[in-house]
């Protein structure tokens, strides 16, 4: 690596930034729900993974 590689900074993604406040929002929400120590660990799962649900429920009422 060299000095001026150091230097330079990233720049950010701001995808990554919208994925993490649905991601928190989500969270939050089935948090709000469970009931539990397995129903906590749940939660975070279905905040990870929310978006699948809704684009294959999506896909489905359109009968693709």
């Amino acid at each position: 690596m060299t000095k001026g590689d150091k230097r330079q900074m990233q720049k950010a993604n701001p995808g990554f930034g919208i994925f993490f406040v649905t991601y928190v929002g989500a969270l939050i929400y089935f948090l709000d729900k469970a009931d539990g120590f397995g129903q906590t660990l749940l939660a975070f799962l279905q905040a990870a993974v929310w978006p699948a649900y809704v684009v294959n429920h999506v896909l489905t009422m359109l009968r693709v």
